[in-house]
């Protein structure tokens, strides 16, 4: 369990070993006892079951792993970053990471003192400026590769073998309101797998802001502030204290993830939504949660802050 991290199914890039997330059957008490037939990678295996809670909980359980007790899904990164050396690629991340990060924080305690029309536009110009800053950093030291970024969509040549995602500001809602969980988050891929990453989140709150740096590189391991991190040795669900994000959309995977959040809420410690997918993969990295799942996330949200916690 604390190896391992939920992402969702539906991504443009070629993020490989990540279990796929089942929606627990709608059941009905005039259907039971009954037994769950649940597929894994090697094969199926049948589990009786005597009430609606039991037969949902296995459900759940299953979406823990594909193999059971698999404590280790294969690496994800890149085998190789081509002809740029990782520490060159990590070097520009983290620099346009802090780069947008201090547009960031020139503006982080301004939300208290304006009026929501004025907010909505600080939100919106905050994105702009930190992702434009960002940009500069990654053309002028990269002027021929692929950049993918929330505000300003594809930039650059389609035919590279590298493309950098850029989120400028993940967690707007909280930016707004002062919340401490948002953050800056870019991302390399080589050929459509991680190579480098740099997440700077914001920690503190309102007059005492402060930031943590997250960079990892494939096969390089991942750390914070410098410091080497490790996830979490929690094994058991039981145990273990989840993360997780809903999306803006209120369709059925939004549901599902509804259902979901209650069945852990059953048989964990607890699960969390803070609402920034970045800072929630970096906590699992981190230690401090065994594990984060989320649907319906774009490629900027994660192409960085899935690097780290698989490192």
């Amino acid at each position: 369990m604390g190896r391992s991290l939920f992402l969702p199914t539906n991504i443009p890039l070629s993020f490989s070993g990540i279990p796929r997330l089942r929606s627990p059957p709608n059941l009905s008490h005039g259907s039971l006892p009954l037994s769950i037939r649940i597929k894994f990678k090697h094969g199926f295996q049948i589990f009786p079951c005597s009430n609606t809670k039991e037969a949902r909980t296995l459900c759940t359980r299953a979406v823990l792993s594909e193999i059971p007790n698999q404590k280790q899904y294969p690496k994800m990164g890149a085998q190789s970053t081509g002809p740029i050396a990782p520490s060159r690629l990590i070097q520009v991340a983290e620099t346009a990471a802090s780069t947008g990060a201090q547009v960031v924080m020139d503006a982080v305690n301004k939300p208290q003192s304006i009026t929501y029309k004025g907010l909505t536009d600080l939100v919106t110009d905050t994105d702009k400026m930190s992702e434009a800053a960002i940009l500069e950093v990654v053309r002028n030291n990269f002027g021929d590769h692929l950049v993918l970024g929330e505000e300003g969509g594809i930039i650059g040549e389609t035919s590279s073998d590298y493309l950098w995602c850029i989120d400028p500001l993940d967690g707007t809602t909280n930016f707004a309101h002062c919340y401490p969980s948002f953050a800056v988050s870019v991302g390399v891929l080589f050929r459509g797998k991680p190579a480098a990453a740099s997440v700077v989140e914001f920690v503190g709150g309102p007059m005492c802001w402060n930031t943590h740096t997250f960079s990892a590189t494939a096969g390089g391991g991942a750390f914070c502030n410098g410091q080497k991190v490790h996830v979490s040795q929690t094994h058991q669900v039981e145990q273990s204290l989840l993360v997780t994000g809903f999306g803006y959309e209120h369709d059925d995977a939004w549901a599902t993830n509804m259902e979901l959040f209650k069945e852990f809420t059953d048989i964990s410690s607890g699960v969390r939504r803070l609402g920034a997918a970045a800072v929630d993969m970096c906590h699992v990295a981190l230690g401090i949660v065994e594990a984060y799942w989320e649907y319906r996330l774009k490629p900027w949200d994660m192409a960085a802050g899935v690097l780290v916690p698989y490192e």
